[in-house]
């Protein structure tokens, strides 16, 4: 997960820029914090399978907030600091502190850890890029880091997102990276399936993305690319979408999405969900755009639901409360999560947790 904005002229949200002030909602006013609640079930009990969350390690100190996370989740996956922006230091050591937080809070409430990332294009740490390979080859140095970070956490972690966003934008392909050009384009994800089974023999090991459900084409160059690695031996044990979408989602989008995800008969992990109001192109009242993200939520439950349970590994939201959320955080806008900025449940937790019914 990074900052994004969707592009006037697609449906698709785009990752690497953030708008700010020009992603403001069109025709909208701000969310009113005192208006009356909503009544829904915790999460979990009203889910046949594990609901996750992403969380920070700083939020862990505030109260409210994690009896909220041990009332509604059993599994709950670190925003971005078991990423390697964190984890890996400029001259090239680990630091773990965060995630070992994160990882005792996990212990301590009896919850799943989900590990997220190990390997994505999108960061290239200074201490592998300045590797001095006459003292450790680089190979050797990818091996090592996977191994730590997962081995660390064999005890308590439920799954890992080992490859992230490998696929391009337009589907024709798999991104450029520093992993690619110095192991190989394919050869570094089979490289990092391997280590992380290394590191544990049993933990489910997933290939994840983002906009699985707005483009056709990148959903298809996904699935080939799962269907390669398990060709190669990688022991690839799931497949992750990531799900940020839009309060104005055609409907029917999520079904059709998970289901062909679902083909290959892989658990599937529904890893980052969040539903944007502001990134709904148009100017739209905020009671519509409400109302559609609240729809979005029920056929994003039912659509996760109707699969096989063998496949429901997971459904995790990118965060619970909306003050907590990287979309509020590029527009204060925003309210995509299941819960107000004080924790309590929205329309759109209601409606997901009626769909389960």
């Amino acid at each position: 997960m990074s900052g994004a904005d969707r592009p006037a002229a697609a449906g698709p949200l785009s990752r690497r820029t953030v708008l700010g002030s020009a992603l403001a909602l069109a025709g909208c006013e701000r969310p009113a914090q005192s208006a009356a609640p909503v009544s829904a079930p915790p999460l979990q009990s009203a889910a046949g399978f594990p609901v996750g969350a992403a969380i920070q390690a700083a939020q862990l100190q505030d109260p409210a907030f994690a009896a909220l996370v041990a009332a509604n989740v059993s599994q709950i996956t670190p925003e971005w600091e078991m990423k390697m922006e964190y984890v890996v230091a400029d001259d090239g050591t680990f630091r773990f502190d965060a995630p070992d937080r994160i990882a005792a809070f996990a212990r301590t409430r009896g919850l799943r850890l989900f590990g997220h990332t190990l390997v994505w294009y999108a960061q290239s740490p200074p201490g592998f890029e300045r590797l001095d390979e006459g003292r450790v080859r680089f190979a050797d140095a990818y091996r090592n880091y996977i191994l730590a970070l997962v081995g660390r956490y064999r005890d308590v972690a439920a799954g890992w997102d080992v490859v992230n966003e490998a696929v391009a934008e337009d589907g024709e392909g798999w991104r450029d990276s520093l992993w690619a050009q110095r192991l190989g384009a394919f050869e570094h994800m089979v490289l990092a399936f391997r280590h992380a089974r290394e590191a544990d023999a049993a933990v489910p090991l997933f290939l994840n993305d983002y906009n699985l459900e707005y483009l056709p084409k990148k959903r298809a160059t996904f699935l080939k690319l799962a269907e390669r690695l398990l060709a190669a031996g990688a022991p690839l044990g799931g497949l992750g979408t990531q799900t940020h979408v839009a309060a104005d989602l055609a409907p029917g989008t999520l079904r059709t999405a998970i289901g062909e995800i679902a083909s290959l008969g892989l658990p599937v992990h529904v890893s980052e969900f969040d539903v944007s109001l502001s990134r709904a192109r148009g100017p739209r009242r905020r009671p519509e755009l409400e109302a559609g993200q609240a729809r979005v939520y029920a056929e994003a439950a039912e659509a996760f639901a109707a699969l096989p349970a063998a496949q429901r590994f997971a459904f995790t939201f990118w965060g619970l409360r909306d003050k907590d959320s990287w979309l509020k955080r590029e527009n204060g806008a925003d309210a995509p999560l299941p819960f107000d900025d004080q924790g309590r449940p929205k329309a759109g937790a209601a409606a997901w947790a009626a769909a389960l019914r």
